[in-house]
C-alpha cells in the first residue's frame, strides 16, 4: 500500500515540478519583461485598484498574483510611527520607535556626499526592517525665502550642491529594495497657500535653479519615485501637471519609476488620468458624506476613473501606463527576493546621525578663541535656553517621529564633562512648554509661569561666575516657527531670546551662543557676542554631537548650504518677487520676479548689502592656506575638459576638514548671468602641517545657462573665471580660461 500511495504522490508532484515559472516572478528575467507578462494577467478592476491607495500609507497589490501591498512611510529624517489604517492617530505599536536622523539642512551643510551615503543607506536599513516599500523622501526644494517654514528638510539654496548630495542618500536608500521618493517636485518654496500658489516662473530660473536636484536624483541617483508638489505650475496642480510631470520628468529625463501624489495633492480625475499622475494617496474625497462605506473607492482615480473606463469616455492607454511603473516599484523592492533585511535601532545607526551631526555643525563665528571649550580652565560651565533641554524630534508636521532615545544638548554637555566641570542649567525664556504632535508625546513639562524678567535675571545671576555660557535656543519645531504648513512671520527670534542673550554678553565674555534651527535667524547682538554655533535639528544624538565640537573632540567642518541675510529686506524674494504670508483659499498667483538671482546670487549681483554669514561659510579649529590655482590649459574646447589644482595645508595645530569650493564665472554671456556660480567642491582632511591638492575637472556643462528662446542648454564661447573659495564670499585665488 505503502508503494502505490508513493507512486501517486510522484505523480501529482512531477507535473507541477516540470511546471514553468511565469515570467513575472522570474527574477533572471528582464524587468520590462516580467512587467509587461505581469500587466497582460491583471484585470481591469485590479489596475484601478493599484493607482489609488487603500489606506492611509498603503495600496493594494495583487493577492491573486502574488503582487504585495505597497507601503509607505514618512520620512527624510527618520521612520514615521505607524498610525490606524484609515486615521491619523497612533496604531499603538509597541516596536515602531526609530532612530532620528539630523534634518536635512544639517546633510546638506557636511558637503560630504559620503554622509550622505551613510545617511541613505541607514535610514533605508530602518525603512526595509519595517516593511516599506517607498520611504517618502528625500526634499530637495530650494531654498528661496527663510520664511518657509519647511526648510530644514531641504537641501538648501544652491542647484548644485542639492544636486550632488541628494544623489548618494537615493543610492544608498535604494540599496535596502526601499525606493527613495524625492519630493516635492516641483516649485514648493513655501508653506502658506501651499495648496492654492499657482507659481510664475521662467524657463531659466525653473531650469538652472528649481530642477537640477531633481534631474540629478532621477539620472544620476535612478530614483525609483517622485512625489508631486502641492501648488500649481502654469494653472495646473503639480500633481497632474502636464508640463512638470509628462513633458520634463517623464519626457525629457526619462523617469520609468512611479509619481506619487502628495497627501490630499490631487484634485482633478481627468487631469489625473492624463498628466502623469502614478498613485493617488491621501485625497479629500472621503465619499463618507455619500455614506459610502469605503472612502477610497471615491478618489478621483478610483470608481470615478473606473467609470470613465466603462463608458468609454477614456481609454487604458494611461492606466496600463501607470501600472507598469507600479509593476517595477514592485519588482525592485516588494518581489526583490535578493533585497537584504534592514536594521532597526542599531548602534552603527546611531554612531551614524552623531558622524553627520558632527559634519554638519557650522561654526559661525569664533573671536578670541573662545571655543573649543578647554577643561583644564572651565571649573563651572552655564547653560542657558529652552533649546538646550526641549525635544525636536517631536514636531515639525510629518517629518516628526517616535524615537527610542534623542539625548539633549544639556544631558549630552554633561555627559561629557562629567567629572571635569561643573554644569549649571538656567532656563533663559519660555518658548512652547507643548510637546505632542500626533499622538506622539515627548512626557517633558516645559511649563515655567515666571516672567520674562524673572528669567533673564536668573540667566545673568547663574552666568556671572561662570567660566563658559553656553545660550542654546534658535527656532523649534512648532506652528510658524520650523513647521510644515506654516511659514515664519520674520526672521527675527521669538520668546524675547535677543533680550536674553544680551544679557548674557554683558554678564561673561565667555559667551557662546548655540542657534538650533533649520533656517536663517537675525543676529542684532552678533558683535557683541564671540562664538556662535549653528546647529540644526540633530535628531537621536543632538547632545553627544554638540558636546563634541564644543569641547573640542571633532573640529567643526560643516558650511552653510544657505545665505544667511542680516534682514528679511535683503532677500530677493522679498524685493523681487513675490511672497505673502497672508491665507487664500482662492488660488493666487506667485511670481518669482528675482528669476536664477536666488541667495548668494543675488549678494553678488547687487554688491551694496552683505550677508550676515555667506553660503559656504564655516570656520575651523585650525586654518588652511591656499596656494595658487593653477589650470592645464588656457583654452578649452567645447567638447573638452578643463583640470584646475590648488594646493591647500593645514597651517595650524588640529587634524581638521576643509571644504574647497570652485566657482565658475562668464565674464561676458548674451543672457545676465550671475557673477559666479557654484560647479564643484570637495571635502578633504588634513593633518597638521599636512598639505594636499585638490583637482576639479569640468566640462562645458558647467559653463552652459539655460537659454529659454532655445529651450537648450548653452555654453557661449568667451572668456571665463574658475575661482578657488572657502565660501561664496572668501575667494582665495582665480584661474583665468577662454571656452573655444
Amino acid at each position: 500500500m505503502k508503494k502505490v500511495l508513493f507512486g501517486l504522490a510522484l505523480a501529482v508532484v512531477l507535473p507541477l515540478s516540470a511546471q514553468q515559472k511565469p515570467v513575472y516572478l522570474d527574477e533572471a528575467q528582464p524587468i520590462e519583461k516580467r512587467v509587461e507578462d505581469a500587466l497582460s494577467r491583471l484585470t481591469l478592476k485590479e489596475k484601478v485598484a493599484m493607482v489609488h491607495a487603500q489606506s492611509k500609507f498603503s495600496s493594494p497589490g495583487v493577492p491573486r498574483l502574488g503582487i504585495p501591498e505597497f507601503w509607505m512611510t514618512d520620512g527624510p529624517h527618520g521612520i514615521r510611527p505607524e498610525v490606524l489604517w484609515d486615521e491619523w492617530d497612533q496604531a499603538g505599536w509597541t516596536n515602531d520607535s526609530c532612530v532620528a536622523y539630523p534634518a536635512l539642512t544639517c546633510l546638506a551643510a557636511t558637503w560630504n556626499p559620503e554622509m550622505s551615503m551613510l545617511y541613505g543607506k541607514s535610514i533605508g536599513e530602518e525603512a526595509r526592517y519595517r516593511n516599506k516599500t517607498v520611504l517618502l523622501g528625500p526634499g530637495v526644494n530650494i531654498y528661496r525665502t527663510p520664511l518657509n517654514g519647511r526648510n530644514f528638510e531641504y537641501m538648501g539654496e544652491d542647484p548644485y550642491l542639492s544636486a550632488h548630495m541628494v544623489v548618494p542618500y537615493v543610492q544608498g536608500v535604494q540599496m535596502n529594495g526601499v525606493a527613495a521618493c524625492v519630493k516635492h517636485f516641483a516649485l514648493n518654496n513655501h508653506e502658506v497657500n501651499r495648496h492654492t500658489t499657482n507659481v510664475i516662473v521662467d524657463d531659466r530660473a525653473l531650469y538652472e535653479i528649481y530642477l537640477p536636484a531633481f534631474k540629478a536624483a532621477v539620472q544620476e541617483g535612478k530614483a525609483w519615485a517622485i512625489m508631486g508638489a502641492y501648488n500649481l505650475y502654469k494653472g495646473q496642480h503639480a500633481c497632474h501637471n502636464q508640463y512638470l510631470l509628462n513633458d520634463i520628468l517623464k519626457g525629457e529625463w526619462g523617469f520609468d519609476g512611479v509619481v506619487v501624489s502628495d497627501w490630499g495633492g490631487v484634485h482633478d480625475t481627468d487631469q489625473a488620468i492624463t498628466n502623469g499622475m502614478d498613485m493617488e494617496f491621501g485625497s479629500w474625497t472621503n465619499g463618507l458624506s455619500a455614506g459610502t462605506s469605503n472612502a477610497y473607492d471615491n478618489y478621483y482615480l478610483a470608481l470615478p476613473y473606473l467609470q470613465r473606463i466603462q463608458e468609454g469616455k477614456v481609454g487604458t492607454k494611461e492606466l496600463d501606463d501607470k501600472v507598469r511603473r507600479i509593476l517595477r516599484l514592485a519588482f525592485r523592492t516588494t518581489m526583490d527576493t535578493k533585497r537584504p533585511f534592514g536594521a532597526l535601532l542599531s548602534e552603527a545607526h546611531y554612531e551614524a546621525a552623531r558622524r553627520i551631526g558632527e559634519e554638519g555643525i557650522v561654526l559661525l563665528q569664533n573671536k578670541n578663541n573662545v571655543l573649543p571649550i578647554d577643561l583644564n580652565n572651565a571649573k563651572k560651565i552655564a547653560v542657558i535656553g529652552e533649546n538646550a533641554i526641549k525635544m525636536m524630534t517631536v514636531g515639525g508636521g510629518s517629518s516628526s517621529l517616535k524615537v527610542q532615545r534623542e539625548l539633549s544638548p544639556l544631558d549630552g554637555i554633561k555627559q561629557r564633562v562629567a567629572g571635569k566641570a561643573e554644569v549649571v542649567y538656567a532656563r533663559g525664556y519660555v518658548g512652547d512648554a507643548t510637546g505632542e504632535y500626533n499622538g506622539v508625546v515627548t512626557g517633558q513639562n516645559l511649563k515655567d509661569d515666571r516672567t520674562p524678567e524673572e528669567l533673564i535675571a536668573e540667566a545673568v545671576k547663574v552666568a556671572a561666575d561662570a567660566d563658559y555660557v553656553i545660550f542654546i535656543g534658535g527656532l523649534n519645531k512648532s506652528d510658524g516657527q520650523d513647521c510644515e504648513d506654516a511659514d515664519r512671520k520674520g526672521i527675527e527670534l521669538s520668546y524675547g531670546q535677543d533680550a536674553v542673550i544680551s544679557a548674557l554678553a554683558k554678564a561673561n565674555k565667555n559667551l557662546i551662543v548655540v542657534n538650533i534651527s533649520g533656517n536663517a535667524i537675525a543676529m542684532p547682538w552678533v558683535n557683541e557676542v564671540p562664538a556662535i554655533v549653528q546647529d540644526w535639528y540633530l535628531g537621536s544624538e543632538a547632545g553627544s554631537a554638540l558636546a563634541a565640537i564644543l569641547m573640542g573632540d571633532v573640529n567643526p567642518s560643516g558650511k552653510l548650504p544657505f545665505t544667511f541675510p542680516v534682514k528679511l529686506e535683503d532677500v530677493p524674494a522679498h524685493i523681487l518677487g513675490e511672497y505673502t504670508g497672508e491665507r487664500s483659499r482662492e488660488i493666487i498667483d506667485i511670481k518669482y520676479n528675482e528669476g536664477i538671482f536666488v541667495g548668494y546670487r543675488w549678494a553678488d549681483k547687487q554688491k551694496k548689502v552683505k550677508p550676515l554669514f555667506p553660503f559656504g561659510h564655516g570656520l575651523s579649529y585650525t586654518t588652511f592656506e591656499y596656494g595658487k590655482p593653477t589650470a592645464d590649459s588656457k583654452t578649452m574646447s567645447a567638447d573638452g575638459t578643463l583640470t584646475v589644482k590648488v594646493n591647500v595645508k593645514n597651517t595650524g595645530a588640529r587634524e581638521g576638514q576643509e571644504v574647497v569650493q570652485l566657482y565658475i564665472s562668464d565674464k561676458k554671456s548674451s543672457l545676465p548671468r550671475p557673477v559666479k556660480e557654484l560647479k564643484g567642491f570637495q571635502k578633504i582632511k588634513l593633518a597638521p602641517g599636512e598639505a594636499k591638492e585638490v583637482t576639479f575637472t569640468i566640462d562645458k556643462e558647467a559653463l552652459s545657462f539655460f537659454d529659454d528662446a532655445q529651450h537648450a542648454w548653452v555654453a557661449e564661447p568667451g572668456k571665463f573665471e574658475a575661482i578657488i573659495a572657502a565660501s561664496s564670499a572668501n575667494i582665495k585665488g582665480v584661474v583665468p580660461f577662454e571656452l573655444k
